[in-house]
Parts: structure tokens; C-alpha cells; sequence
């Protein structure tokens, strides 16, 4: 374990610690710069605390030099941007990095328990201390959030002083000074004390937490966005207390895909800036002509013809409802979800492309004999993916899964031509169910009461959290896709002992619809555990089989049982029956839905009603 920072005082002459350098630097990966320290986050560097900036201020802009371009045409145009960026890399070289503001403003220092904005300390320059104790001063522990993304300092003095009015008759001018200290009896908010030199009797934190406790105050969202230095907004939310570095604070609302033929091909990235011309092309000639010109004369990488062919792809892929009106976005994704089904159960052979294709899939050897009777069809291997995921916005306080997009927090001041994105390669496996068994299971009222229960408790959420109330999106809670979600969960966890592949690196990729039920499982992490190889082979038929068995196998007692599996409702916002963390739940960043929507009891039964289970004939009860 690493041990604790010294702390910072003054020697015994007197004489002050050397100042700091600032700029301060800290190092993240690319990675998290997407999904752990995105834009609106809050990162920690040594003792203090920083919000990440956006993506267009003046001062906070991510440098372009140091931000390579990505591409993948068909996640653009859903989102509305004409390509991606990857985050500066930390540590690389890198000149400059991803800029970041203070936040919060509001300090204390841990030895004379001065509680006050940082800038009423007189730290000396270049370090962030208490001027009178020379001691490290501690970034305030609470922070206020709305559910529309708007975040501020704690209200301390109004906390405190409970509507009195001080000496100048507004908050925060009693004259007094705050202090905050732990009286060291427990470990609870009754323990932090906050109190005030004007005399106003101590309060405790006790019950700031509560969902009503700022309301009940009359204190109000003020609509600050610190991480785009931008004027306050209205705002009708009711603020939350949070703390700083609570999940709460920040979660990122990520859109993905696969890159898939045609345009998994990098040959065709040499295209990927000069589409909008070539798409007013009507004819080969034209496209060729075009070509000279982009390609200056030297020969293209990819023929006229093949551009055509691609023009004609782009075009059958910007679907239109069924009067001819444009999708909105979430339906534009799904559609997207469905092209990627398409193909992966029509593959793609590797011998029939070049080495520079980027998506490999095709049925294992041997016959599909031991699959018999598993419910399951010949799975497809998927040797070679990849998939980019991009930073659509964050939110606070919600889960983003159950909010509509009327939450979503904004990165960026004015729209942008670009969204912040990371690709990774890897492997995968990917499953398919019978679906006229998937149908015949779906009927039994059994299996249909539970489902609707877990959709009911969903769409309540849904509704609970949506700003705008004619757009509340529909739970896709379904027998079929709330046992792929599970399946997808047991076969992780058993993948994860054999395949060597710890769980977090593994990812789920749910496909649920009228004409959909398959399940792809893959390694898509940046970091070394994504390319260990191997997974692969558990898609081969004798391997699966015996995968499938010993994972149903597995799923059919939980540690927690007999609470797990006869529970009336668990996880979060109760949209989970028979799923615990002893059982079927997954490290969050493996899963779609952030472990919700989940229930072992379809897949094994219950011990009143085996008989729900899609796998339970494969149990010897």
C-alpha cells in the first residue's frame, strides 16, 4: 500500500517548503479521460481537487495538435458530428493535456479547521496552504449537484446559519469566520461539525443528504457550470448534497458501435474527410474525377466503383420512419444495432477480405452437435473488432440509463463538429438463442408476470426522471432481452475462470428486438488485460457447451440464497428480481445497463417454478 503524503509544514527554522511548479500535472489515461475523468468530472492531483474543462473554451480547449482525429461514418452521423477525437495523452510527450479549473473553491485546513473560500487563505504562491499553520489545506468533502448537470460548493454559511440573517442582512455577511471539524466519536455526518464565530449555535451534517434537505432550506440550483466558465442558468431542479468523490457526481453518457464492412476496411479511412464532396457525385466519372484531385494525381486506394458502392451504402444506412420522416437519434442508434446484428450473423470470412480489414467473424470448425438441445444456435467467432466509443455528455445525481435526454449535461458551450471518442480492438463471441424456443418460453404467464414487474419498476423511473414528459423513453425491459442480459452476465463470469480474462475486461453487447436475440461478448479495453487472446476459443462448439453448463450450473444457487432468489425487488431503483453481487452482477463498466434489469430466476427457475428457467432442463435438481 502506498503510504500517505508527508504532511506539508514548516521546518524548524522557520523556513517554508519549496513552492510548486504550477502548471500541476497529473496523468490519466486515454481512456479515462472518456470514461472516468471526462468533461464535468472531478479529478484529484496530489492533495487537490480539479473539474475537467470542456471541449471548446478558450482557456480549458483540449489541444488539437495532440488530439488525432478518428473516424467511423456510421456513430458520426447518429450523433451529429463529422468525426471524433481521442483525448492528449498524459505522459507521452504531450505538451499540454486536458486542461482543468479548481473545483471546489471552498477549503478547510485539518489544523486550525478554518473553513473558507481558497482565496481568503493567502496561500503563498505556488502552493495551495493555510497562511497562518502552513498546513495543506483539504478540498471541501460536499459538493451540491442537480440532476440537470449543474454543480456548486456546498451552501455552508446558509447550511449553518438555518435563514438567520446575519449583520448585513444577506447570507455569508455575519462578520463571523466558518469552521469545520470531526468530533472523532463516529465515523458519521453527526460527527462534522460546522460552526461559526458570530455565535449561532453548532450543526452538524446530519441529514444534508436527505433528498428535500436544501429545498426545505429555500436553497436553490444557482445553474453554475464551472467546467465551462460559462453565466448561470435558471434552473428548477432541487440541488443535491453529494460527495465529492461519490459515482453520483459524474457519469458519462457513452454511444459506441462496431466498425463493420463496408466501412471497416482502413482503406476507406483515406476517404473519411472528403465525403461530403463525393457525395454530391452522381456517377462513377464524377467520383473519379474527385479522386484524382484528393489523391493528387497518385493512384486511390479505393476504386471509383468501390466509392459508389459505399455512397449507395451511406444512403441505405440514414433509415426514415415509416411516413418518411427523419428518426430521432435513439431510434437512429438502435438502427445502427441492427445493421451490427446483420452482419455478425451473416460474418466475414477472413480469407475473403485483406489484412486490412478490421472485422474478422466467422462460424467455428467441427459440427454444432454438442450445442443440441441448449437452446442455443451456432455461435459466430469474431476474431477481429473494432469498436469506438464516444463522450455524447455526462450526467449527475442519475443514472444515465434511466434519464432522458433532457439531463444530459452539455461539454461544450456551442455545438462542436467533434466529439471526444476511443477505439479499441479485440475478440469476441457471439451468441444466438433459438428464437422459436425464446418465443415459446416469453408465453408462459409465469415468465411475463416477472418481466413486468422488473418493466413496470423501470418505466417508474423513467418517468420519475424525465424533464420532458412527452419524451419518456419506453423501458426495454422484455423476457428475451432480460435473459440475454443475464445470460450474458453468468457467461462473463464463467469466461472470466477459464478464458483468463479478469471480468472487468470483458464486455457485453445486448441484442433484443422483434427480430433480434443475440448476446456478443468481446475484450474491448485499452490497457493489457484486452489483448491477451483466448477468448476466441471458448466460441468453439465443445468448449461453449461445456461453458453454458457449468455456467447455469453455477447460476442455480447464489451465496446469498434463499434472499437472493425470492427477493420482490433489488438493485437500483428496484429493476432487478433474483440478482446480487454474489451472483450475476458485474463490475459496471462490463455492462450495458449498469447492472440492472436482471434475473437469475429466468434462467434457472425458482424452487417453487423451475419450470422458468429457459436452462433449467439442463439442471439435475
Amino acid at each position: 500500500m502506498t503510504p500517505p503524503p508527508p504532511r506539508r509544514r514548516r521546518g524548524t527554522d522557520g523556513s517554508a517548503p519549496p513552492a510548486r511548479t504550477l502548471p500541476r500535472r497529473g496523468a490519466v489515461r486515454r481512456a479515462q479521460a472518456i470514461t472516468t475523468y471526462g468533461v464535468g468530472s472531478l479529478i484529484a492531483v496530489e492533495q487537490e481537487s480539479f473539474i475537467v474543462s470542456g471541449i471548446d473554451d478558450a482557456e480549458g480547449q483540449w489541444p488539437r495538435d495532440e488530439a488525432p482525429v478518428i473516424y467511423e461514418p456510421r456513430l458520426a452521423r447518429v450523433l451529429g458530428v463529422s468525426r471524433f477525437r481521442l483525448p492528449p495523452a498524459s505522459g507521452d510527450g504531450s505538451r499540454d493535456g486536458v486542461r482543468v479549473r479548481r473545483f471546489p473553491l471552498w477549503h478547510h485546513c485539518p489544523e486550525c479547521h478554518a473553513l473558507d473560500h481558497v482565496r481568503k487563505f493567502n496561500s503563498p504562491p505556488g502552493r495551495n496552504e493555510c497562511a497562518e499553520c502552513s498546513e495543506a489545506l483539504v478540498p471541501s468533502r460536499f459538493v451540491v449537484a442537480c440532476e440537470d448537470g449543474h454543480i456548486a460548493d456546498f451552501p455552508y454559511w446558509k447550511w449553518l446559519h438555518r435563514g438567520r440573517r446575519g449583520d448585513g442582512g444577506a447570507a455569508g455577511l455575519c462578520g463571523g469566520r466558518l469552521s469545520l471539524r470531526s468530533s472523532g466519536r463516529t465515523s458519521s455526518l453527526r460527527s462534522v461539525v460546522l460552526s461559526c464565530s458570530c455565535g449561532v449555535p453548532e450543526v452538524s451534517m446530519e441529514g444534508s443528504f436527505r433528498r428535500g434537505a436544501l429545498r426545505d432550506l429555500n436553497i436553490r440550483c444557482e445553474g453554475k457550470r464551472p467546467w465551462l466558465k460559462a453565466p448561470d442558468l435558471l434552473c428548477s431542479q432541487p440541488p443535491r448534497t453529494l460527495q465529492r468523490g461519490s459515482s453520483s457526481v459524474w457519469q458519462p453518457v457513452l454511444r459506441s458501435a462496431l466498425s463493420i464492412p463496408p466501412w471497416s476496411d482502413t482503406r476507406v479511412h483515406g476517404l473519411d474527410k472528403h465525403w461530403d464532396k463525393l457525395r454530391s457525385c452522381s456517377t462513377v466519372a464524377e467520383i473519379e474525377i474527385h479522386l484524382k484531385y484528393i489523391f493528387d494525381g497518385t493512384p486511390s486506394p479505393v476504386s471509383p466503383e468501390r466509392v459508389m458502392e459505399l455512397l449507395t451504402a451511406m444512403e441505405a444506412e440514414d433509415p426514415t420512419g415509416e411516413d418518411g420522416t427523419e428518426l430521432d437519434q435513439a431510434e437512429r442508434y438502435r438502427a445502427l444495432r441492427d445493421l451490427e446484428y446483420e452482419r455478425l450473423c451473416a460474418g466475414n470470412p477472413e480469407d475473403s477480405g485483406s489484412h486490412t480489414e478490421q472485422f474478422v467473424c466467422e462460424p467455428p470448425t467441427g459440427d454444432g452437435e454438442p450445442l443440441t438441445g441448449l437452446g442455443l444456435v451456432a455461435p459466430m467467432l469474431v476474431k477481429k473488432l473494432r469498436e469506438v466509443r464516444a463522450l455524447k455528455a455526462f450526467t449527475r445525481v442519475i443514472d444515465p440509463e434511466s434519464s432522458s435526454e433532457g439531463h444530459e449535461a452539455e461539454l461544450s458551450l456551442a455545438p462542436t463538429d467533434w466529439l471526444p471518442a476511443m477505439e479499441v480492438h479485440g475478440e469476441g463471441v457471439f451468441l444466438r438463442l433459438d428464437e422459436g424456443k425464446v418465443d415459446a418460453w416469453a408465453e408462459l404467464p409465469a415468465v411475463a408476470a416477472r418481466v413486468e414487474r422488473i418493466r413496470d419498476r423501470h418505466q417508474r423511473v423513467l418517468v420519475e426522471r424525465a424533464s420532458d414528459p412527452a419524451r419518456i423513453p419506453s423501458s426495454p425491459a422484455t423476457p428475451r432481452m432480460v435473459l440475454l442480459h443475464t445470460l450474458a452476465h453468468v457467461m462473463i463470469n464463467e469466461w472470466s475462470l477459464d478464458s483468463g480474462y479478469p471480468a472487468a475486461s470483458l464486455r457485453e453487447r445486448i441484442y433484443s428486438g422483434d427480430d433480434m436475440v443475440g448476446v456478443l461478448i468481446y475484450t474491448a479495453t485499452s490497457d493489457s488485460a484486452g489483448s491477451l487472446g483466448g477468448l476466441v476459443a471458448q466460441g468453439e462448439t465443445d468448449r461453449l457447451a461445456q461453458a453454458v453448463r457449468s455456467a447455469v450450473d453455477r447460476a442455480e444457487w447464489c451465496s446469498a440464497d434463499p434472499l437472493c432468489v425470492e427477493t420482490e425487488i433489488s438493485g437500483a431503483g428496484g429493476t432487478n428480481l433474483a440478482a446480487c453481487h454474489a451472483c450475476v452482477m458485474l463490475p459496471e463498466t462490463s455492462c450495458e445497463h449498469n447492472n440492472g434489469l436482471l434475473d437469475r430466476a429466468l434462467l434457472v427457475g425458482t424452487p417453487e417454478n423451475p419450470s422458468i428457467g429457459f436452462f433449467s432442463h439442463l439442471l439435475t435438481r
